[in-house]
């Protein structure tokens, strides 16, 4: 299934000119800084913003095409879309709020689908509880399982997680990864959070200044020294896909390889083979000339230097190249200058396995 968007819409003070393509039967995650458009494109897609100019087809049927004066009704759409607020009826219970969107989808779901959406979110105690007697993560999956009642061909999520404290997110994502990996239905994600971008998306498409800054696979743009600005220079980091090698149940550690070598995560209940998404931040890479012995640190990779980046200040950030894939590390300028790197050196990158946090790294789809 492909899913194409081109438009153009002028807000106050605020030009949008935005194009990508979103990927089938994955997760495509719109990332910004605030007002840059995110919201704006989901509800271009939803029907529930008509832009000056623009085109929108799903798997070739065509919503939108301002050319042609085509504007299919949202109603028509077959968009789930799932609001930061959840927006649940407050007078009906759960059960009352999956049953008015299974009511009113086209095709109606089976009574076997509606069992495997209840039971895929753990809604099963919840069903006669009223809203107001629900948590904000319980509240966000109720509205997940709303949404996919709706027999959506694509899923459009708006920061569900953003009006979430931290114990409520980690409640939720895993949910979140369940669905991309069992529904198999394309979703759009939007968020200003690169740790859940890193997580949850396989590609990403990065808006800034009224257009397109980037797009394409997780693991490409998040390596980029020159996106920094955007992606936030504190949580910068590099995502990595690797297989799970070897589980030490001595030692409760997994062994991940990537085309770079192997590296050693805290244990994580996975089957040999599992392709898993490793992301690593750049402030959690040191890097030494030769290689180090009798440390704490678990994994040591040899890597080659391939550029660097400066700005105002003691930092500087560096891209390394291992193996097929790409690591960052942050460093001082101090550091650079006693150890002479240049581009082209080749160097030792030191990761300590506890830096690598399990709710980043675990990912279930092949």
């Amino acid at each position: 299934m492909s899913i194409i968007v081109r438009f153009r819409h002028d807000f106050p003070g605020f030009s949008l000119n935005a194009a990508f393509e979103a990927v089938s039967n994955g997760v495509t995650a719109l990332f910004g800084p605030s007002g840059s458009g995110k919201t704006s494109c989901i509800n271009v897609i939803a029907g529930l913003l008509s832009p000056a100019e623009g085109f929108v087809s799903i798997d070739g049927e065509v919503l939108l095409d301002t050319s042609r004066g085509h504007n299919l009704p949202a109603s028509r759409r077959r968009v789930g879309y799932v609001f930061q607020d959840a927006r649940l009826f407050p007078h009906l219970t759960v059960r009352g709020n999956l049953d008015y969107a299974a009511r009113r989808a086209r095709p109606r779901p089976q009574d076997s689908d509606r069992a495997a959406i209840i039971d895929m979110l753990g809604l099963g105690h919840l069903l006669d509880r009223h809203p107001r007697l629900l948590s904000g993560g319980e509240k966000q999956r109720v509205a997940l399982g709303r949404a996919l009642l709706t027999s959506p061909r694509v899923l459009l999520l708006d920061e569900p997680l953003a009006a979430l404290d931290q114990g409520r997110k980690a409640e939720i994502l895993p949910y979140l990864e369940t669905l991309r990996d069992e529904r198999r239905i394309p979703i759009i994600y939007v968020s200003h959070a690169i740790d859940e971008v890193a997580r949850l998306a396989d590609d990403i498409v990065l808006l800034n200044d009224g257009g397109i800054a980037a797009g394409g696979p997780v693991e490409d743009v998040l390596s980029r020294l020159d996106l920094f600005p955007l992606t936030g220079r504190f949580e910068a980091g590099a995502a990595l896909r690797a297989t799970v090698a070897a589980q030490d149940s001595q030692t409760q550690m997994t062994e991940a390889r990537f085309s770079g070598g192997s590296i050693w995560i805290p244990g994580l209940a996975s089957e040999i083979g599992q392709i898993l998404r490793l992301r690593i931040r750049a402030r959690d890479v040191m890097l030494a000339r030769s290689e180090p012995d009798a440390i704490s640190a678990n994994n040591i990779l040899a890597a080659t230097i391939t550029e660097f980046r400066e700005e105002p200040g003691p930092y500087l950030d560096v891209r390394l190249a291992c193996g097929d894939s790409f690591l960052l590390a942050r460093i001082t300028r101090m550091s650079r200058e006693r150890l002479s790197l240049e581009p082209g050196d080749q160097v030792f990158a030191v990761i300590k396995s506890v830096s690598i946090e399990r709710a980043a790294s675990e990912r279930a789809k092949a």
